[in-house]
């Protein structure tokens, strides 16, 4: 992983990648170009993958704590 994409935030990320699919979707690239923006797209995704994957960790925890202090309250 680059240092950009380490900085990227989901939105910025996602918004890029909205941008890479319509160039796509277009057409009137070369292969190359094309293949270009198909890996950066791929790069783009895997970014907005790890920060939906983090955002769903610290939700998971937020819910198990909720419920593990609901739980020392019944007794």
């Amino acid at each position: 992983m680059s240092v950009t994409e380490e900085a990227l935030g989901y939105e910025q990320a996602r918004d890029e990648l909205v941008d890479v699919v319509r160039r796509l979707e277009a057409g009137g690239t070369t292969l190359e170009e094309s293949l270009a923006l198909w890996e950066r797209g791929e790069e783009l995704a895997k970014v907005c993958r790890r920060w939906l994957d983090g955002a769903r960790a610290r939700l998971d925890a937020a819910l198990a704590s909720e419920q593990k202090a609901e739980g020392s309250e019944d007794e």
